[in-house]
């Protein structure tokens, strides 16, 4: 579980180097792979609606909690996603 008691940046570093070792194991396969990863077309609408009621304060507790953990997994992906493009960064620049 993540420690909300932390400031925002300081939870995206801490992130950061537990999957350091994640992206160490990419290949460039699992990389490009990785890099399409997106959410089905029900899930992004759910993170919508959950994204409009919270701009209107008007989630309830169960939506909140909902909507944090999504918030949450977009976070852990988008680390792992910039993980795989540092990985094929690297592949592509030592074909040269």
């Amino acid at each position: 579980m993540i420690a909300t008691s932390l400031r925002p940046q300081t939870n995206l570093r801490v992130l950061d180097r537990l999957l350091e070792p994640v992206g160490q194991c990419l290949t460039p396969r699992a990389a490009r792979a990785l890099l399409k990863l997106r959410a089905d077309d029900e899930t992004q609408r759910h993170i919508e609606e959950l994204a409009r009621k919270s701009t209107a304060g008007q989630l309830s507790l169960e939506e909140r909690s909902d909507y944090e953990s999504l918030v949450a997994a977009g976070t852990v992906i988008s680390i792992l996603q910039a993980k795989a493009r540092r990985t094929l960064a690297k592949s592509s620049g030592s074909r040269g």
